[in-house]
């Protein structure tokens, strides 16, 4: 363990900001020699009981002696960190390293003692659970593995707050007092507690910004027209059920449109849950001020002239955030468009959309306040005007996105009652790694449909502060889809994809029937169900001059089929045809799918634009269905979605065939992950790993304190792999045609001969490998062969290597990307993957039904099944390679980087032919660390 020269230098990288159980946030950050007056003051405002509990006997206040031990502190052996709130202590954390009696000075001791106080006012809101994650970090970062703390037993609290942590601990019982000793290194139990109170947390302060009891609207001008007047009108006409006030400098002490005008926010009598802040970027932070200090729990901020603007406006962006959450305040924005919530009990439009949406059940985030706009149109023109059926529970737009992100709002929706369908349209994702784990959990018990601009730009919107990222837009949207992420390309197949699955059960696997009026109609969604991988059963035409009724029995029997998973109505008009037949058309199919088994139903529909309005207002003739029980939060069962209620079932009508079916597919693909997540499958274990011995090894060839990679060598990368089992067949160097012929002798014939010049490694299409070189001879005319085409021998680096069984060439691939984690990819070799990007992927650790899954998720996985007559690979040898280095990188995180290229995979086994390895100092794991909200 390396202990840093300067003890007592201030650590900096401490510092972070938490959200409470209660949704507020609390800044933690080492305590120093200037805080002795905020230390006093904190201890004054502690009840006698805790201060009882904290030092075992009455102990009013603290001595000079006490305040300067609590404040000078080595941050090596002696570390202490307070959790503040407008800048003022709120609780403290401390620890001190048992002495190392018998051992070295160069030896510290590995065990601390722990203590803790919290002041009364801000107990139950979870504060010490968040110091003592943060302190756990600190201590191991200082070479400490076991922390011991002793607790009064009628101190039940702070007995309860290490208990509940999840890390392995010892509790006994002796002169009064219980001793507590626990591990501190992070197990499942502690991660799972750790992310469970994230959830509740994360979610609780979205809830405070989506459901505030009162709003103040800060720069509601009193002349018609502008931000702050139009938010607070939308306010009113939305009919927000709580109390709402306008603030302006200019107040007079009369009212703006009804609401009641105060000149500060300082001036309002009542409390202020929500503000709206829109006046100019430079007044801003005296408003955020006033907001603080009045108690305010969140903002939003419509104004603009931050990070978007430049670097003037990053740099007051970041003051903004740094602002707010020292008053324990989130923000959404700047920038923002702003927040609606639909309940009925709440009628929430602080946003600068002119229109309350619908009350639905679908939640909507966008990055960008005109998607949003663009998104919430849509959804009320394909709804019908109907209340319930395609409407939005909640909608937020971002803006800059300089706090609250979509991972905040996915933690939200994920137990929200309200909310069975997330859509979120996303232009960066700031934090990868945790997003992907936040879309697996919540896509368990509701669909997660992304789309995301600015793919291939390059760079980031302006305003937003992401991390840079080596993997391409295409790798990160196939682990998106693992995580079971819906991924779709525009906000119309958004929009196709939200209504079809808020309103229709999953289906139960891919085939599709087809009826309509329309033959030509059929034929082209029957093309289309081929064209996304699904199973279509030939169209039934009922002819034009199909009734009503002879779609209700056609669609009936449909359904009744055992042999159809779904079903796809096709209609076009009759001559002279009315909106009556619309509407009998349209409550033909709502009662034969109300009355049929729970399979989804789709309506494409050409020219018949009452159709949609038509079945929308069918559906809304049924009394409303309670919404779906909440999901636990800690362990989400993860099973096939129940039946919809019929009477709540939309029927969604398309106007194109491939639009219909293109949703469909999203829902069967979904669907299919929902069945695969209930049996993720295993990560085996095999009896002739080596994990100690590659340990060593990786350690030996890092070196100690090492702050650079390096690539292994060719004999030092076979016998890491050979640790786990992956075994390179050798290849000898042959820089003269005797030290060839030497080669292939050791080897045995048949012999390949193969350059390994960048230019021309794993490049047989150049023409740089000779393959089945049977004797002395043939090995010597290939090599002066290859001289003579591409140079001397040294620039070629000719290699000899024995022959392996003929197979299909592929290449497997592991890499650490700090942003998602670690990455397998897997694609055949040369072109496929190289120039047509054909290559799958997946997470690391990978269990047996994700290798299996990767080898089948790229196009041209049919070579590897017997395509066209030929031998069908070893694909089980091959599930087995991709097992074994996963388990490599997954136990070893120096191993950054390993290539094994070509695996060829015969018939009957495999022969890796080409391997490289990395190594490098791990890249920090900020998901294993304490709760920490993004920096600014």
């Amino acid at each position: 363990m390396q202990i840093p020269s300067d003890r007592h230098t201030y650590p900096a990288h401490w510092e972070a900001d938490v959200v409470l159980r209660d949704g507020g946030t609390a800044r933690v950050r080492p305590i120093t020699t200037e805080d002795a007056d905020r230390l006093v003051s904190f201890y004054e405002q502690v009840s006698d009981e805790s201060k009882y509990y904290r030092f075992f006997a009455p102990y009013p206040r603290l001595s000079a002696k006490d305040v300067h031990r609590f404040t000078h502190h080595d941050f090596v052996d002696r570390v202490g960190l307070a959790a503040t709130v407008g800048g003022e202590f709120i609780a403290t954390v401390r620890y001190d390293r048992i002495d190392a009696r018998g051992l070295p000075a160069s030896a510290p001791a590995d065990e601390a003692e722990v203590a803790f106080l919290v002041q009364d006012a801000h107990q139950g809101r979870g504060v010490a659970s968040a110091l003592l994650e943060h302190i756990a970090a600190v201590a191991r970062e200082r070479g400490i593995r076991r922390f011991a703390a002793e607790v009064l037993p009628a101190n039940t609290k702070m007995i309860k707050v290490f208990t509940d942590a999840g890390y392995t601990q010892q509790r006994s019982f002796e002169d009064g007092v219980v001793r507590l000793e626990f591990d501190l290194e992070p197990t499942d139990r502690s991660l799972a507690v750790q992310r469970g109170r994230e959830q509740r947390a994360e979610a609780r302060s979205v809830a405070r910004l989506l459901r505030p009891g009162s709003v103040a609207v800060v720069g509601a001008g009193r002349a018609p027209g502008g931000v702050g007047r139009s938010v607070l009108a939308n306010l009113r006409e939305g009919g927000f059920t709580g109390r709402l006030y306008a603030v302006n400098r200019a107040a007079d002490g009369t009212e703006v449109d009804g609401v009641p005008v105060h000149r500060s926010v300082r001036d309002i009598p009542e409390p202020v849950d929500l503000a709206v802040v829109a006046v100019p970027a430079p007044a801003v932070p005296e408003v955020v001020a006033e907001c603080g200090e009045r108690g305010v729990q969140g903002l939003v901020v419509v104004s603009a002239g931050y990070a978007e603007s430049g670097p003037e406006g990053r740099e007051r962006q970041r003051e903004l955030v740094r602002q707010a959450r020292s008053y324990g305040m989130r923000i959404i924005g700047p920038n923002a468009f702003g927040v609606i919530n639909t309940a009925p009990g709440v009628r929430l439009n602080a946003s600068l959309a002119p229109e309350m949406p619908r009350t639905g059940r679908i939640g909507l985030f966008a990055q960008s306040g005109a998607i949003g706009i663009a998104l919430l149109s849509r959804l009320h023109r394909r709804g019908g005007g109907v209340t319930g059926v395609t409407g939005v529970s909640t909608f937020l737009s971002s803006g800059n996105r300089a706090d609250v992100s979509g991972n905040d709002v996915l933690q939200y929706w994920y137990d929200d009652p309200d909310t069975d369908v997330a859509l979120m349209y996303l232009e960066t994702i700031g934090n990868p790694r945790k997003f992907t784990r936040l879309a697996r959990r919540t896509a368990a018990v509701k669909p997660v449909v992304v789309v995301q601009g600015a793919r291939h730009g390059g760079a980031a919107p302006q305003g937003h502060r992401v991390r840079t990222t080596r993997l391409p837009h295409a790798t990160v949207s196939a682990l998106l889809r693992q995580a079971g992420v819906i991924r779709v390309d525009t906000i119309t197949e958004l929009v196709d994809a939200g209504l079809l699955l808020a309103r229709q059960p999953l289906p139960a696997g891919p085939r599709v029937a087809i009826l309509g009026n329309s033959e030509s109609l059929g034929l082209l969604t029957y093309d289309a169900c081929l064209a996304e991988g699904l199973r279509p059963l030939p169209p039934l035409d009922l002819t034009t001059a199909a009734s009503a009724e002879d779609f209700h029995l056609a669609l009936s029997r449909a359904l009744a089929d055992d042999a159809c998973d779904a079903v796809v109505v096709t209609a076009i008009p009759a001559v002279g045809e009315t909106s009556a037949a619309d509407a009998a058309l349209a409550e033909a199919l709502r009662s034969a799918s109300a009355a049929a088994p729970a399979k989804p139903v789709l309506v494409v529909h050409v020219e018949l634009g009452g159709l949609a309005e038509a079945l929308s207002a069918a559906a809304s003739t049924a009394p409303q269905a309670a919404g779906p029980p909440t999901a636990a939060v800690e362990q989400p069962p993860v099973v096939p979605e129940a039946p919809l209620a019929a009477d709540r079932r939309l029927i969604p009508a398309y106007p194109a065939a491939e639009r219909a079916v293109r949703a469909l597919a999203e829902a069967v693909q979904y669907a299919q992950w929902r069945r695969d997540a209930a049996e993720p499958g295993r990560v085996p274990e095999y009896d002739d790993i080596d994990e100690r011995g590659a340990a060593g090894q990786i350690r030996a060839l890092l070196g100690e304190g090492a702050t650079v990679g390096l690539t292994l060598t060719a004999d030092d990368t076979a016998a890491l792999l050979a640790r786990y089992g992956v075994h390179v067949r050798p290849a000898l160097p042959a820089p003269t045609p005797d030290e060839a012929v030497a080669a292939a002798g050791s080897l045995g014939y048949p012999v390949a001969l193969k350059t390994t010049a960048p230019h021309l490694r794993h490049r047989a299409d150049l023409g740089g490998v000779r393959l089945e070189l049977g004797d002395e001879e043939q090995l010597r005319r290939a090599y002066a062969e290859l001289t003579g085409l591409f140079g001397e021998p040294e620039e070629l680096r000719l290699v000899v290597q024995a022959m392996a069984p003929r197979g299909v060439d592929t290449v497997v691939r592991a890499v650490v990307e700090p942003a998602v984690g670690a990455v397998l990819s897997f694609g055949l070799a040369g072109a496929p993957s190289e120039l047509l990007g054909d290559t799958g992927h997946r997470l690391i650790p990978v269990t047996d039904r994700d290798a299996s899954s990767l080898i089948r998720s790229i196009r041209t996985a049919p070579l590897l099944f017997g395509w066209r007559g030929s031998a069908p690979a070893d694909t089980a040898a091959l599930e087995e390679l991709m097992l074994r280095l996963s388990r490599l990188v997954d136990d070893h995180p120096e191993v950054v980087s390993v290539t094994l290229e070509p695996v060829v995979v015969a018939p009957r086994g495999l022969s890796v032919l080409g391997a490289s390895v990395r190594l490098a100092p791990p890249p920090a794991r900020d998901d294993l660390g304490p709760r920490t909200l993004p920096g600014y």
